[in-house]
């Protein structure tokens, strides 16, 4: 039997995730970040989704990812379009999840080669509801 290994040579993984904190590969976060499917980790300056500014999804547009996997805590929530400005003029897509769908989702995208960017926003435990 030929065994084949889960992910790609040089492909970020989300290996982990919590509420306050994400895994790729080896290692923990415990702040926003931007994960593209190959190279370096990226801090997302962005405390809370109520913080979200169109420059935040400026900063995506500059890395001119095919698409965006927007995880958004612990709940799905739904970024105004008006913030999103810079991803739709550069006719890169995106999709909204929680941050645990996010994480699967990313995998399979970035194992499957799309040039795919994460962007995990890590909510300080004040910030979160209840």
């Amino acid at each position: 039997m030929k065994f084949q290994p889960d992910t790609l040579d040089g492909v970020n993984v989300i290996t982990r995730h919590e509420t306050t904190r994400l895994w790729v590969g080896p290692r923990p976060y415990a702040r926003s970040l931007l994960v593209p499917w190959r190279g370096e980790v990226v801090d997302w300056n962005v405390a809370s989704f109520a913080a979200l500014t169109a420059a935040h999804f400026e900063q995506i547009a500059a890395m001119a990812p095919e698409v965006v996997i927007l995880g958004t805590g612990t709940r799905l929530r739904f970024p105004p379009p008006t913030v999103l400005r810079a991803l739709y003029a550069q006719r890169i897509g995106i999709e909204s999840m929680d941050l645990a769908a996010a994480s699967r989702t990313y995998n399979v995208l970035a194992n499957e080669g799309r040039s795919v960017l994460g962007a995990f926003l890590i909510e300080d435990e004040s910030e979160l509801p209840g």
